[in-house]
């Protein structure tokens, strides 16, 4: 079976997909297709049909596309709100901790762009995944922060409207990080933070990190939250990859609890989380969570519906209906995980087209709309 894309006003959809076919490697296929020599009448044909489609630009050369063509395709709308970038540093110091993420190996912009442009995507705010840049040494997690922030600021301004960017920060470093806010805020223009559900056993709802709570909430932040598998050294009868499956969507559970039943959410009610992966079990288990709207004057329902949730992971026949049925669609963003294992662009779109039931005005929301409210800058 041939991967092939169909195409409408919200970007590429997947349309069928071969069991053994990746897509990636069906679109050098694509490619090279294009670039064989045609003849006559039957090569112009071919020409006006792509261009009648608006597919041409899905077949250009990617140096071309990435250098010298236009910023995106001109189908390509959706905005990836969950897409990680790594440096070889940390990706050497992630390994040595005993992190697993090959496919995070080696990371280029040409890469996520070239996979971006496969799924409709027109650009991806990119990210540092688990573990973050804290090893034990504050000093060594300031400068591995600097060093990955600098690095996607690059990415950002030689692909100008295919990259944005949420900055790292060396928690649980504190006073480090409210530091890092302001120069990544202020000096590289960033748009806006991202942080881990949990350090050292402290979740985000703590006291500990009220300055810094304090200071995202002062700027309006959006902060975007990426589990971390706190607990996976608790069971010796889990394998690595069983516990981070199990455990980073526990993780994220506890931190938003932590978030409520402390009032933080309250207390510092402009800061605007994205919260990965449907926002871990959240949505299906509320009834479990009622104790924590002690605190919270307008009930639970009302603060978990004020948060964004991200698409990775999230778009399976199992899982949306209970998710849609609690976030509001202005709260829904278009993520994927992108490269680590959450799914390509054209998977999660073809999850939510076939499992959401949302309208065509929805998923151009979710797509795109809902991004561009919360990160102004990508309208221009």
């Amino acid at each position: 079976m041939i991967l092939r894309y169909k195409f409408s006003g919200t970007g590429v959809e997947e349309a069928a997909m071969s069991e053994t076919q990746h897509p990636m490697e069906q679109g050098h296929s694509e490619r090279e297709e294009s670039e064989r020599p045609k003849s006559g009448s039957s090569r112009r044909s071919f020409l006006v049909g792509l261009a009648a489609t608006g597919a041409i630009a899905a077949f250009s050369k990617p140096t071309a596309a990435l250098q010298n063509g236009p910023a995106a395709s001109a189908k390509a709308s959706r905005i990836d709100t969950h897409h990680h970038f790594t440096t070889p540093k940390l990706y050497e110091l992630s390994t040595a901790k005993g992190v697993s993420q090959p496919t995070l190996k080696g990371w280029t912009p040409e890469r996520s762009i070239e996979e971006m442009d496969q799924g409709g995507v027109a650009t991806s705010i990119i990210s540092i995944s688990d573990p973050g840049v804290w090893f034990g040494d504050n000093a060594a997690a300031r400068g591995l922060a600097r060093e990955c922030n600098e690095a996607g600021a690059k990415a950002v301004r030689d692909y100008p409207g295919r990259f944005g960017q949420f900055a790292v920060l060396p928690l649980p470093d504190v006073d480090g990080s409210l530091k890092e806010v302001e120069y990544a805020m202020d000096t590289l223009k960033m748009d806006g933070i991202g942080i881990l559900s949990s350090y050292q056993g402290k979740y985000l709802g703590n006291p500990y990190y009220a300055p810094l709570m304090e200071e995202l909430n002062r700027r309006k932040a959006v902060v975007f939250c990426h589990p971390f598998c706190a607990a996976c050294d608790a069971s010796a009868t889990l394998t690595d990859g069983q516990n981070r499956g199990v455990e980073f969507v526990f993780d994220t559970t506890r931190t938003i609890l932590s978030l409520l039943s402390t009032g933080t959410v309250t207390r510092f009610p402009d800061i605007r989380f994205i919260w990965s992966h449907g926002g871990g079990t959240v949505p299906y288990i509320t009834t479990r969570l009622a104790g924590a709207a002690q605190k919270l004057p307008n009930g639970l329902i009302p603060e978990l519906q004020k948060f964004y949730y991200d698409t990775a992971q999230a778009f399976s026949p199992y899982t949306l209906p209970s998710f849609k049925k609690l976030v509001p669609v202005s709260h829904i963003v278009f993520g994927t995980d992108y490269p680590l294992g959450g799914g390509s662009a054209a998977q999660v779109a073809k999850g939510l087209a076939d499992n959401g039931g949302f309208t065509e005005g929805e998923m151009r929301a979710i797509n795109r709309d809902n991004a561009l409210e919360l990160l102004p800058r990508l309208k221009a």
